[in-house]
């Protein structure tokens, strides 16, 4: 072991934390119930409508981005109810499983992976379906493949059939933009661990009104829930002090605080700004490398580029050399595309250097495998853009909560 090499985690979640956030959790834990834990609680729940552009509560469990897709699916599905999900990738079709899991005539409307949900084919299957869709689940950004789905436009399809929309934003929120009221999307959820810079564990929901009356009428078909009820959650939340039904993450919410203060800091606009030339100097260090881009090229991919791996290369052994030989953690395929893709993550704590020195060692590792690339070639069409663009080559740091 080379205990002089630095690492990096360039995977879209986790995500790396920045120092702040990583020095607050070391701190004596608080009482759940002491009013300084519960001045933090409610600063976080403001803070976070904030990122979501609600003015509604956002609903926060201690759980990962996939506790907050199943209180979707437990508070508004009851067993027999009809759910269409349109999904593109692997976490799309966590919602099919999810819906499943809770007794729903499940529609799965699959588009190709590497492609777009296409709001016509949404429009065609919800048609097809004779109205009796009561809720619609896609995803925003679908980190398997890189793709960010127009979920404007399948919204506004589901609504003119009287369906709400459930967008799964665990990785695009904070870096695309997704304004949920202006778009009247019904529920947004989201987790703590990519681009808001906090450990895996706390999971976000943000409702609309409409969909909670949904959730109601749900309730006396026979939904179910506990843990995840939405109910029991905003009337803790929505007290004049703050409280969670259950216990919270504490350290975590803690930790948020500090993260959600870094974004303020920086602004939401320039948060976006920032993803979107990072996004735009990995596009195009890898098109400079000669490499191909996996699924349509497009300036809002900014969560993750995804890499199609070049003929008479084994796939699985880039994201294992990397990581071994220059302690950098990129992320493989997944399922049908194990070995043909890669993924580099820029979600959340990352700056220009942490592209920079990703590709170079990409470089490095295809050279090594057998590749025809150029090195030097990736970095310089990075640099090309940072220079360009102008922006500030360190990360953020983050001023008091």
């Amino acid at each position: 072991m080379n205990v002089f090499q630095k690492d990096y985690l360039m995977t879209a979640g986790p995500t790396p934390l920045p120092p702040p956030v990583s020095q607050v959790m070391a701190e004596p834990i608080l009482y759940h119930r002491s009013p300084v834990f519960i001045e933090i609680y409610e600063r976080v729940l403001r803070r976070l409508r904030t990122v979501f552009q609600t003015e509604r509560e956002v609903l926060m469990f201690a759980a990962s981005g996939t506790g907050a897709m199943e209180s979707a699916v437990s508070n508004l599905i009851a067993p027999g109810d009809a759910a269409l999900v349109a999904s593109c990738g692997k976490f799309g079709q966590r919602w099919a499983e999810l819906c499943d899991s809770y007794g729903a005539r499940t529609l799965h409307l699959e588009a190709q992976w590497g492609e777009r949900v296409d709001p016509d084919e949404v429009d065609r299957a919800l048609s097809e379906a004779s109205g009796e869709v009561k809720a619609v689940y896609t995803t925003h950004s679908e980190t398997s493949t890189g793709v960010i789905n127009d979920v404007r436009a399948i919204t506004e399809t589901a609504h003119r059939h009287g369906a709400v929309v459930c967008v799964d934003a665990v990785s695009g929120l904070g870096v695309v933009d997704l304004p949920v009221d202006e778009w009247e999307l019904d529920v947004v959820v989201a987790g703590s661990q990519k681009a808001l810079m906090t450990p895996p564990g706390l999971a976000f929901s943000a409702v609309s009104e409409r969909a909670h009356q949904l959730a109601g009428e749900a309730r006396e078909r026979g939904a179910a829930s506990y843990y995840f009820d939405w109910a029991r959650t905003l009337e803790g939340q929505a007290k004049q002090q703050p409280d969670s039904p259950f216990t919270p993450a504490v350290t975590l919410v803690r930790a948020l605080d500090v993260a959600l203060a870094m974004i303020e800091e920086e602004t939401l606009e320039g948060v976006f700004a920032r993803h979107a030339v990072l996004g735009r100097a990995a596009r195009e260090a890898v098109k400079a490398l000669g490499l191909e881009l996996f699924g349509p090229e497009d300036d809002n991919a900014n969560v993750v580029t995804v890499v199609k791996v070049p003929e008479g290369v084994e796939g699985t052994a880039i994201p294992k050399k990397m990581r071994q030989d220059y302690g950098i953690t990129i992320a493989g395929g997944q399922s049908q595309l194990k070995g043909r893709i890669i993924r580099i993550a820029h979600c959340g704590y990352y700056g220009a250097f942490d592209i920079l020195s990703t590709i170079a060692a990409l470089e490095m590792t295809l050279k090594e495998l057998g590749a025809d690339v150029t090195l030097g070639a990736g970095v310089s069409g990075a640099q090309q853009v940072f220079l360009e663009a102008g922006i500030p080559m360190a990360q953020p740091v983050a001023s008091a909560p």
